[in-house]
């Protein structure tokens, strides 16, 4: 998951990720979410783990995007990410999360500007990122894959394709799919942006374009119901020339080496387990999107 470069570091709203099925839940969530919390200690290390078990809840910056973070039909937070922070941050010594929705591109500006404690949103580790705050070891892996329409009449299965059969292609608000397109030698002008997977769904069912492309995840599942699309095999898109597989973390401020490295001890402890996937597999995640992979491999690029 990939939030734009640039962002209004104040702005506070809702989510526009027409998968959520409690919007109006949503909605009175993302107000209270305006408010800032405590300052962030200068204290080496941070100390925010410590207020975050005195105050007995931590605020989880969620972006409202199946399967990764967001508020059910029910009004309830959940997703790969929400229900794993609620494990691990349990075993810390924090009982409660409260989720403070906001649009995918203000993750990291509310973050630093102290409306959360934590993006927890299945967020991609890249370098840029690495420069604007510190991020847990990847709790998931992923490659990338296309909605197409049924029997993917254009033969696409890469950036490459797309390019060379001069397809129509589609993309998400911010996703990191629209750097790998591009890198492809595909047009960014030429690309369509959507706010979410539906909405890319719905543009390849109507025949607007001939492929959206998202994470393999977001792809299979979004698909299921659909009589007129299917998404593609996965595959790893290609930077600098080589094929790159993509890793979702938390992501602190960069004050907060304490408590992320406190988080990532228990990540290892529940990887070795196997509890991290059986709290991700109910989302859709594989074994095949198990991974070892840290987050200093990733901000390296």
């Amino acid at each position: 998951m990939a939030p734009p470069r640039t962002n209004d570091a104040g702005k506070c709203g809702t989510s526009r990720r027409s998968l959520l099925a409690g919007a109006a839940a949503l909605g009175a969530l993302g107000a209270a979410g305006c408010s800032r919390v405590a300052t962030a200690s200068t204290t080496h290390g941070g100390d925010l783990l410590s207020r975050l078990k005195a105050q007995g809840v931590v605020r989880l910056g969620i972006a409202g995007e199946i399967p990764f973070g967001y508020i059910d039909k029910n009004g309830n937070l959940t997703g790969e990410a929400p229900e794993l922070a609620k494990a691990v941050f349990k075993r810390l010594g924090v009982d409660r999360v409260q989720p403070v929705p906001t649009e995918f591109g203000s993750l990291i500006p509310g973050l630093n500007s102290q409306q959360f404690d934590v993006v927890s949103a299945g967020m991609y580790v890249n370098p840029d990122r690495c420069q604007q705050v510190i991020f847990a070891d990847p709790d998931y892996q992923m490659l990338d894959a296309f909605i197409v329409r049924k029997g993917n009449p254009k033969g696409l299965h890469s950036y490459k394709d797309v390019v060379d059969k001069k397809a129509k292609l589609a993309t998400g608000t911010g996703y990191a799919e629209i750097q790998y397109a591009v890198e492809a030698g595909y047009k960014q002008s030429d690309l369509l942006i959507v706010p979410d997977q539906v909405a890319g769904l719905n543009a390849v069912e109507a025949g607007r374009v001939d492929a959206f492309a998202g994470t393999a995840l977001t792809t299979r599942e979004v698909v299921k119901n659909s009589s007129k699309a299917e998404s593609t095999k996965p595959f790893a898109p290609l930077v600098k020339g080589r094929p790159h597989v993509d890793g979702g973390a938390f992501a602190f401020r960069s004050t907060e080496t304490s408590l992320r490295d406190a988080f990532n001890a228990e990540l290892k402890k529940m990887k070795a387990s196997g509890e991290l996937f059986r709290i991700l597999r109910p989302f859709g995640f594989t074994k095949a999107e198990m991974t070892d992979m840290t987050a200093k491999e990733l901000c390296r690029g």
